[in-house]
């Protein structure tokens, strides 16, 4: 049997000998996953490791060491505040993605307005029941054509109890019923191909493809995004769709002519421009 710390510092070693930048905060993480404790006091503990305890956490350090992401090997992500389940068939929730909803709330600051809600790709549902937990009279639909992500999402709407107030489809974007909502959330895909291809052997490889896979120069989801939000957004919806580093220009000349005017483009907490946020023109 070894010590919490001595286990931590060889696993570790281990996940940094693999080129993981974020080595000793990742072994926290699993360590704490294993012993069912909160990762701030797992350095501070002192306890000894069953056999069975140091077989399971050095078999999560191997995976890790592999590239496979720290949310696919614990099972869950947080995200806004909130714990979501996720796993292989559904893209993991990141922090840059809450710009969303902050700006959402920025555009709808009446937390008691009944807003209809879309998510364009729900995968774990984070973006949609993050934003109606914020607006407990507001209903939402989020669409995905993964079945596999619309169970984690369906999964999420249970843990968070919001089977009243939401719904997940199998539904292409583009067999969307003519209906129009007051929020429309997006995170599409948007990584130009030959990067995401270069990404192979890291975390991005083990996620699923069509989420990530924008196309030639990333931008292939929101030119088929543009003509579908004019008939989507209500006249004084708003639209938040997530951006990759300077591609809001180049997707500003895509939506124009289509009907939909920029209001504005918020940086993320990293300060890369990460939230693309749109109305219809007129």
């Amino acid at each position: 049997m070894s010590s919490v710390a001595e286990a931590l510092k060889r696993g570790a070693a281990r996940l940094s000998a693999a080129g993981i930048e974020s080595a000793r905060l990742d072994a926290r993480v699993l360590m704490a996953h294993v012993l069912g404790m909160p990762s701030n006091e797992v350095a501070l503990s002192r306890r000894q490791l069953t056999p069975e305890q140091q077989g399971a956490f050095e078999a999560l350090v191997e995976r890790r060491a592999g590239h496979e992401p720290v949310a696919y090997l614990t099972g869950e992500k947080e995200f806004y505040g909130l714990t979501f389940d996720v796993g292989p068939g559904a893209l993991v929730p990141r922090p840059e993605s809450e710009t969303l909803i902050d700006e959402a709330c920025r555009e709808f600051p009446d937390r008691d307005a009944a807003l209809t809600v879309l998510d364009l790709g729900t995968g774990t549902g984070c973006l949609l029941l993050s934003f109606l937990m914020a607006y407990p009279k507001a209903r939402g639909l989020g669409i995905d054509s993964s079945a596999e992500a619309l169970d984690w999402a369906a999964r999420n709407v249970r843990c968070h109890g919001l089977e009243a107030h939401s719904e997940v489809a199998r539904c292409d974007w583009q067999e969307l019923p003519p209906r129009q909502y007051d929020v429309v959330l997006a995170n599409p895909p948007y990584v130009a191909t030959s990067d995401l291809e270069a990404a192979q052997g890291q975390s991005l490889a083990f996620e699923p493809r069509a989420a990530l896979d924008g196309g030639p120069d990333g931008l292939d989801a929101y030119r088929g995004l543009a003509p579908l939000l004019p008939r989507l957004l209500s006249p004084a919806g708003r639209a938040f769709l997530e951006i990759g580093r300077g591609q809001g220009p180049s997707i500003v000349k895509i939506f124009e002519p289509e009907g939909l005017s920029m209001l504005r483009i918020a940086d993320d907490l990293a300060g890369i421009p990460r939230c693309l946020v749109v109305r219809r023109q007129g």
